[in-house]
């Protein structure tokens, strides 16, 4: 599982939100599903080389967000990605083909995947700060 969760130490991103983005990014697009399995806390972190408590804080806040679940015998569970309340039927797919094109373009750009992720982060900040 942890294939898909790596943490830079160099980043300047606590460890913690590393986690937690990826993880939520991997739910967000199906890549786990429903009902799937996450590692344990200390699994995970073990495998990552950081402290438990470090994996234990990505995990509440993941379930606080409402995408998976602590379940005393059966572990941490994926409960889905999150819904869209007021968008349309079919919001989701037009969301993730846009992503989809989005990336697709960048790629065709040459830049990579942090690049990319830079420029959506300070758009999304543009655009928030001319929301009224």
């Amino acid at each position: 599982m942890t294939a898909g969760i790596t943490v830079d130490l160099a980043d300047p991103v606590p460890p913690y939100e590393q986690i937690r983005r990826q993880l939520s990014s991997l739910i967000t697009v199906g890549a786990l599903q429903p009902g799937s399995r996450l590692p344990t806390v200390r699994s995970l972190a073990a495998d990552l080389g950081i402290a438990a408590g470090t994996v234990a804080r990505a995990y509440r806040e993941l379930e606080q967000s409402g995408l998976i679940e602590a379940r005393r015998r059966n572990g941490t569970v994926v409960v889905g990605p999150p819904h869209v309340p007021h968008g349309p039927a079919g919001a989701d797919a037009a969301v993730m083909d846009a992503v989809d094109g989005l990336i697709a373009s960048a790629r065709v750009a040459g830049l990579n995947d942090e690049t990319l992720l830079d420029l959506l982060r300070g758009r999304l900040r543009q655009t928030s700060k001319l929301d009224p």
